[in-house]
């Protein structure tokens, strides 16, 4: 007797900046289900933060297009997800009701990777891939994951936090505490990913329409030294209480910083997978990122952020929900460590299923 496929409702899109990477990420995990086993719910939400049951499932990157794709509005798809703990179903505008067995968010930045749609799942019963609320919130807030790190022996870059209220009351303050920093620094917006918002300002005179541009897009944002002279290395982490590492990658970016668009659109960014590092710096990198990953107490996947520059390794930051084409950086370490995207997929709905003690 054939055993019954595990339904998994892959959730993506979302009302972050960082829609559009969230649907190509999407496209990739459903393209990765074994249909013998999985039966996928695709669930697409837009920019206004309407779900919609899209059975085609995320539309796909065109290749050469310069953009990237997004969730439309579907009324007639239209979903919502059951507020019975439990239950554990979508229903449908028409009243219909479709079970589903685990969540595999694809949600990237706020909505999504922040903690929000993960307590709307512990809300529902719902079992769901990923860090639980604590983690997730705290992944996404970069002000709190370094000082998180600080805490348990991780050294961090150089920064300072800025609020939006601080810099609009005291300028003069803030332009003397990045001063003390020393140019060039980055600007980025605390709560986001993706290099969303990000800016390398490289003199007093830039600052100020680069903080502006950072907290357009939350309340706090970051200005970190630029850690010019060091490499960017990247470090994947699997499992639950007992995560391990992947073999580490290096970014090396086409542009002058590793932003959106280097990230998703150009093709001058190279991902070297493995990074080429003495065995040394690999083991403590390797422990920086699980003692990274257990700091927030996350859980299923995260992928840790490094500067090194000889045996001199800072922790930059860590994502709870990276970038999961597979041509991303987190599935392309576990592939070069020996575990390739279909059985990754695989591993983190088991891993979903075991933390939320229905495997």
């Amino acid at each position: 007797m054939t055993a019954a496929r595990i339904r998994v409702a892959i959730v993506f899109g979302g009302r972050s900046a960082e829609h559009e990477v969230s649907v190509v990420s999407a496209r990739s995990v459903m393209d990765a289900l074994d249909p013998e086993r999985y039966e996928p719910v695709p669930i697409g939400i837009d920019q206004e933060g309407r779900w919609y049951l899209l059975p085609e499932g995320p539309p796909a990157l065109q290749p050469g297009s310069g953009s990237l794709p997004r969730v439309e509005a579907a009324p007639a798809a239209a979903v919502t997800l059951a507020r019975d703990p439990g239950r554990r179903e979508i229903v449908t505008g028409t009243g219909e009701r479709r079970p589903i067995d685990v969540v595999f968010p694809i949600l990237h930045g706020p909505y999504g990777e922040d903690g929000t749609i993960q307590g709307l799942l512990e809300l529902a019963g719902v079992p769901y891939v990923g860090s639980g609320v604590l983690a997730s919130a705290v992944g996404m807030d970069k002000a709190v994951q370094k000082a998180l790190f600080v805490a348990v022996g991780l050294p961090v870059v150089a920064h300072e936090v800025v609020t939006a209220r601080g810099w609009r009351e005291d300028p003069e303050q803030v332009h003397a505490t990045v001063e003390d920093l020393g140019y060039p620094v980055f600007t980025k917006p605390a709560g986001l990913g993706s290099s969303v918002g990000i800016t390398k300002v490289k003199s007093a005179a830039d600052l100020d329409a680069a903080l502006d541009e950072a907290l357009r897009h939350g309340r706090k944002a970051l200005v970190e030294r630029a850690m010019e002279g060091f490499r960017e290395i990247e470090c994947g982490v699997l499992g639950n209480d007992d995560p391990v590492a992947s073999v580490p990658g290096e970014i090396v970016p086409g542009a002058e910083f590793y932003d959106y668009r280097a990230k998703y659109l150009d093709a001058g960014t190279r991902l070297e997978v493995p990074a080429l590092l003495p065995g040394e710096v690999v083991e403590r990198v390797q422990q920086m990122s699980i003692a990274a990953f257990s700091a927030i107490d996350a859980a299923g996947m995260a992928r840790v952020d490094f500067f090194v520059r000889d045996q001199e390794i800072l922790v930059n930051e860590i994502n709870t929900i990276p970038g999961f084409t597979e041509v991303s950086m987190y599935p392309r370490m576990w592939e070069a460590s020996g575990l390739p995207y279909r059985d990754l997929v695989d591993r983190l709905i088991g891993l979903a299923l075991e933390r939320h003690g229905t495997a």
